[in-house]
């Protein structure tokens, strides 16, 4: 049951959304896949709620990681898009600013928790171990992104996925998995590639 499961929420569902689901239904829908993912690491055998409070905060690596980020965007965007760079900041600050704080709440923590606690809690025990396990991860991350129909953005959640599941897994701290993913988001959002990864930005294919 938990592998039909497993398919239906990291592999149907992303494809669905990204060639079904019309744009605006997107974020409703993500919300409700939230609460359900809220509602079966609940019912997973071993969880504390206390586990996602857990782990040490690495604020170098938070740096490193930003810097990393930081400059992938820049070749990113020097070879598809120049003139979008710092176009958010240079435009709406103020929007941008609202992003910095809403961002981990409303996007970075969610997602963290589907697909880094309720992945390898609920799922971890079917699915392979080391680094095969952490691409699997990546792969999934990126696949519900695919709504965007963006290699960039595919690539990059790819990455993204992997170095967040590996934070989760090896340090063993959700805090600094969800630490990562918003600082990734700052950046991005920052540098102009909310060109490519604005909610907004998505379309259907065809």
């Amino acid at each position: 049951m938990r592998r039909v499961e497993f398919g239906l929420f990291f592999g149907v569902l992303p494809v669905f959304l990204a060639l079904v689901m019309p744009p605006r239904a997107l974020f409703p829908v993500l919300l409700a896949m939230t609460g359900v993912g809220l509602w079966l690491l609940q019912r997973t055998e071993g969880f504390h709620w206390r586990d996602l409070t857990r782990g040490a905060l690495d604020l170098r690596q938070a740096l490193t990681f930003a810097l990393l980020v930081a400059a992938a965007s820049s070749v990113a965007l020097a070879l598809w898009a120049p003139g979008a760079a710092f176009g958010l900041i240079r435009a709406r600050p103020g929007f941008f600013l609202v992003i910095v704080v809403l961002y981990p709440i409303l996007s970075a923590f969610p997602q963290e928790v589907l697909f880094r606690a309720l992945w390898f809690r609920r799922y971890g025990a079917m699915l392979p171990g080391g680094w095969p396990g952490l691409v699997l991860n990546g792969a999934a991350f990126a696949l519900a992104h695919l709504m965007f129909w963006n290699g960039v953005v595919m690539a990059m959640t790819f990455a993204g996925g992997v170095i967040f599941a590996w934070v989760y897994q090896r340090q063993g701290s959700f805090r600094q998995a969800v630490l990562l993913h918003s600082v990734a988001g700052w950046v991005l959002f920052g540098m102009g590639l909310g060109v490519w990864f604005y909610l907004g930005n998505v379309t259907r294919p065809f």
